[in-house]
């Protein structure tokens, strides 16, 4: 029997301008990889940026929201595993999937904990303790319930793995840590990394609808740019990024050195063209895709605490950790100017990505994970006491619901 499986996206993967977009490709060619039919579908049109999944064999299919169309849609595909792309999928789709395909392994890719990223940007912009906004705001209470709810959900961050089975208490079971998953090939120093001597300038990446990019560019703008422009004057910052705003574009100061881009095509070749990245963010949560690819350029970097959380692990970095703006500029100045400790970095980023970030090892992780809940997922769900509470209580508030919208909507 051939094995099936369903995506359920929330968007159409970007890779070109987003983490989550290549995450999503990396899932899809694991699955691909070990011989399964995969299906695409969503609710969301599609971009001029999405990737094209027809070119790797998946079929794309076009789903609505609160419709019983999807019911007939899944019952004829009859999905061995079906993948919801972030919690928010799981809400709207995983009580149509436990009805009608019992038997489907239900997995949630968190992408990264939202109700993290959100409580870190509140507590910044507030200036309240995290602590007293962790778990209590309604993102929490949905994003853990649907987490409960799946047969296992997939966490990018050894961080916030930690989070949930020490704070939290969830069961290791439930869970499976998979970071970003590189070819093997792709984890070693390319052909065309160029050397110091052959890079100038410092540059800057991230998608602008993400809140924590954006306020990235701000924070450089005002607190950190001009301290390294004084140090060296001839330097300029290129900022990178799709969907920038009006108001990214307005911080486009040529006199400055302070040079915003937009989108670029080819984020490999910005970033391998840069002697420096600097991502100081003050918010987020999951891994940042930025710091991996830089790595992969061979580029080293200048970044906060909450950007390189997850990355290294017990390994050195490949840069300079700082939190405070002063040292943030200073550090990434002496980096930038360092040969030595530059190709010191730069060496580093390549152990990372091949001690922890290599594919095969990951997969494999998974793959035996899938086997081992296949063969006894009626014991595996019926030892998850709390997720069929939120199940069954889903499946009697979530489905009326969806019946009378799409009742109202005839």
């Amino acid at each position: 029997m051939e094995s099936r499986l369903l995506v359920i996206g929330f968007v159409y993967p970007e890779p070109t301008s987003s983490a989550a977009g290549t995450r999503m490709l990396q899932l899809i060619a694991a699955f691909l990889e070990q011989g399964y039919h995969v299906t695409f579908a969503t609710t969301c049109k599609t971009s001029d940026k999405a990737f094209d999944l027809e070119s790797i064999g998946v079929k794309v299919e076009s789903i609505e929201l609160n419709a019983s169309s999807f019911d007939v849609f899944i019952k004829a595909l009859n999905p061995t595993i079906v993948l919801f792309d972030r919690f928010m999928t799981e809400e709207q789709f995983g009580w149509r999937v436990a009805e009608h395909c019992p038997d489907a392994l239900r997995i949630l890719d968190t992408e990264d904990l939202h109700f993290l990223r959100k409580a870190r940007q509140k507590a910044f912009t507030t200036k309240q303790p995290l602590d007293s906004l962790l778990f209590t705001t309604d993102t929490a209470k949905r994003e853990l319930a649907s987490l409960y709810r799946s047969d296992l959900s997939l966490i990018i961050s050894e961080a916030e793995h930690l989070l949930l089975t020490q704070q939290l208490k969830i069961d290791p079971a439930l869970l499976c840590y998979l970071p970003f998953m590189i070819e093997a090939k792709d984890c070693q120093p390319q052909t065309d990394c160029k050397s110091y001597d052959d890079r100038v300038d410092f540059v800057s990446i991230g998608n602008f609808l993400h809140p924590p990019n954006l306020d990235v560019v701000r924070h450089l703008k005002k607190d950190i740019w001009p301290k390294i422009r004084k140090a060296l004057p001839d330097t300029k910052l290129h900022i990178y990024g799709a969907y920038d705003s009006a108001n990214v574009k307005e911080m486009h100061n040529e006199f400055d050195g302070f040079l915003v881009h937009g989108f670029v095509d080819d984020a490999f070749e910005a970033l391998n063209s840069a002697k420096v990245l600097l991502a100081p963010l003050r918010f987020g949560a999951g891994l940042k895709g930025k710091l991996v690819l830089a790595m992969q350029a061979g580029t080293p970097c200048a970044m906060s605490s909450i950007a390189a959380e997850g990355i290294f692990g017990n390994l050195p970095p490949n840069g300079i950790i700082q939190d405070n703006s002063d040292e943030f500029a200073a550090h990434a100045v002496t980096l930038y100017t360092n040969t030595p400790q530059w190709t010191t970095a730069q060496n580093q980023g390549f152990s990372v990505l091949k001690a922890r970030f290599e594919n095969h090892q990951h997969m494999r992780v998974l793959a035996n994970r899938i086997k081992t809940l296949l063969g006894r997922l009626e014991t595996h769900r019926a030892q998850n006491s709390i997720g069929q509470m939120l199940s069954h209580h889903q499946l009697q508030s979530t489905k009326y619901m969806a019946r009378w919208i799409e009742a109202k909507n005839r």
